[in-house]
Order: structure tokens, then sequence, then C-alpha cells
């Protein structure tokens, strides 16, 4: 058979396999096993090890094999050669732990970890700013903390390598208690160095956190321009009303069968299809509609209540205009707001304005 179906492991299978073949790993290094279990765990390694060989064949023999970019066939080279070349070349007692290089394999596809990468690289300088005072700081409390200590303990602080260690540790306040100033001013200089560890560390978390909400917005308003851009109301719009749209409209996935709005119920939000259809059940007989059509218009227009339920038929994608945001389209696209409540009359049953 061919090996190829093998490159299609899926995360959660790579998940497991490594974190069977890791919990082996650390199995393998408790005390008191007899022959017979070492060689199960061993084997079961082997087993792992297998998986991967041919997922990784089946990767370079696949037509689509940069599919998942060169990190995962990095990753996948990784957790073959590095346990194959620690089998030829370490010891018996060492060569199962180069198997812990799996710990990568989680990470081949997921995106959270692309989403990282382009966080850390977007905010690199800023990063590396705080790192330079991260530096700078250090490197100034090992040397105040090694003028101020090294006669009252010369065994801790008796060189500047020496108090850059209980500079680390306080500087991230970790606080070991290994190393602890005896003087008052090494103790005052240690506060400082203290409350500079939390201000550093605050900095690096606040530019993470900014990063990460940047990179998430950016990528939903450029999903979500993708959904708006697909309803063909919005296509004649010009760009500046369309990134309006895009800001004001919420996507929303609704499962097959799942009710969006029922009759009676107080509307404050009408939806446009993206994809997928909808059924409305009117008094005469049930309508669908399909990509492009929108409903619950009457909420926004005239306050009325539900005048039908609707029902996905589908897995429907939804994107919802609210009431609010309706107003800001009014005045920004008087043309679109126009044809929703001729749109809206028509299947009210009265005349259309003109």
């Amino acid at each position: 058979m061919s090996a190829v179906p093998f490159s299609k492991i899926s995360t959660p299978l790579n998940a497991l396999f490594a974190t069977i073949g890791l919990l082996v790993v650390a199995a393998l290094t408790t005390q008191g096993l007899t022959g017979q279990e070492r060689l199960v765990f061993e084997l079961l390694l082997a087993a792992i090890w297998l998986a991967y060989v041919l997922q990784l064949s089946g990767t370079l023999l696949s037509r689509h094999r940069w599919s998942g970019g060169i990190p995962a066939l990095v990753i996948d080279l990784l957790a073959v050669l590095v346990p194959a070349a620690a089998f030829l070349f370490v010891g018996s007692r060492d060569r199962n732990l180069y198997c812990a290089i799996w710990l990568l394999k989680p990470l081949r596809d997921s995106t959270f970890f692309r989403l990282l990468a382009k966080v850390v690289a977007n905010e690199s300088r800023n990063l590396i700013g705080v790192t330079s005072v991260f530096g700078i700081v250090l490197f100034g409390a090992a040397l105040a903390g090694y003028i101020l200590e090294r006669d009252v303990q010369p065994d801790k602080f008796g060189s500047i390598p020496q108090a850059m260690w209980w500079a680390v540790v306080t500087l991230s306040t970790t606080g070991y208690g290994d190393e602890i100033p005896q003087s008052l001013a090494g103790r005052v200089l240690g506060g400082l160095v203290m409350m500079s560890g939390i201000g550093i560390f605050a900095l690096w978390a606040g530019i993470l956190a900014t990063g990460f909400y940047e990179e998430v917005r950016r990528q939903d308003f450029v999903r979500n321009w993708q959904l708006v851009a697909a309803v063909p109301l919005f296509q004649k719009l010009g760009s500046a009303a369309l990134i309006e749209i895009v800001r004001a409209l919420r996507p929303r996935i609704v499962p097959a069968g799942a009710v969006i709005c029922r009759k009676g119920d107080v509307g404050d939000q009408m939806f446009f299809i993206v994809e997928g259809r909808v059924t409305v059940a009117t008094p005469d007989h049930p309508v669908e509609l399909g990509a492009g059509n929108f409903f619950g218009e009457m909420a926004l227009i005239s306050g009325e209540p539900r005048s039908a339920t609707v029902t996905a038929a589908t897995e429907v994608s939804l994107l919802s205009l609210y009431a609010v945001d309706f107003q800001m389209l009014s005045s920004s696209s008087p043309e679109i707001a126009e044809t929703i409540r001729k749109t809206a009359l028509e299947r009210r049953g009265g005349p259309p304005k003109e």
C-alpha cells in the first residue's frame, strides 16, 4: 500500500502519538522496571517512530507535500532522524530520551504557534527594546549586588557572575532564597530590583497581548471582508463603504436545524446569508432562501416583532446587522438601505417605496 495516506495524520492523532511517546520516555527513566516492561515500552516507542516514518514518507511522496509548509516538513524530519541517530550513536541508557523531540509534533499544524510567530515578528522591535532594558537592569543589579555584598558574603557575591544568579532570581521575582542580601543597602537594592522586574515583565506581557489583539483583529477583518464581498448586495460598494460594512456586520455560523429567530420575538438584528440555506415558515408555505439573500429586516425597519420563524435548512454562514448599525448604513449607503426597505415592503405585501 502507498504510504501517502499517512501524510494526513490528523493534528489530534499527532498530539496523541506524541503524548504517549513522551509518557513512555518518562516511564523509562523510573527505577525498578523489569526487563519485560522496558522491552514493551521500547517497542511502543518503535511503533510510534514507525508511524512517523510512514507519515514522512507520505509527505515526501505526495504532490501536495509542501501544503503544510517548510516548518511542518522540518518537524517531520526531526521526529524521524533524531531518534534514529540516537539509536545508532548513543548509549542504550540515554537513547530513548531523544524521542523527546516529539514534543514538536503537536506544533506542526498548530495555528496558535503560527499566530505567535506573526505576533513576535510584528512586535520584534518593542520586544528587543524591553529585552535590552532587562539586560541592562540585570547587569546593573548584579554589579551593585557584588559591590554591596562581596565583603559580607564572599562565597555568594564574590564575583559578578555569582551575583548574576541572585539578580536573575530577584528580577524575575522567583525568590529561591539561596542567596539573600545581608546588608541594609543590599536589601534596599533587592526591593528595587523586584519592582523593576514586575514592570519589565508587565511590559513584555502588554506588548504580546496588544500584538495578539491586533493580529486577531486583522485576521478577523480580512475574513469578514471576504464574507461581506460575497454578498451580492454589497458588491457594488466602493472600498470606503465596504470597510464600514465590514466593521458593522458580525459573522455567525448556525448548524443545520437550529432556529435562527422565532415568530413573535423582538428582533434587534437582520441577517445576510453568505453560504447555506434557511427556511422561512410563512403562513402560506415555507420559503427557502439561499446565499445572497437576507431576512429579519422588518424588525429593524418597523420595530415590529418577528413575523416568521427562520430555521437553518443546512449549516449556514450568516452576517448579522444590528439596528444601530443599520442606521449607520442608512446614512452612509442609502441605496442599500433603500433596497432593504423595498424588499421588506414587498415581502409584507405592500407597495415598494419609490
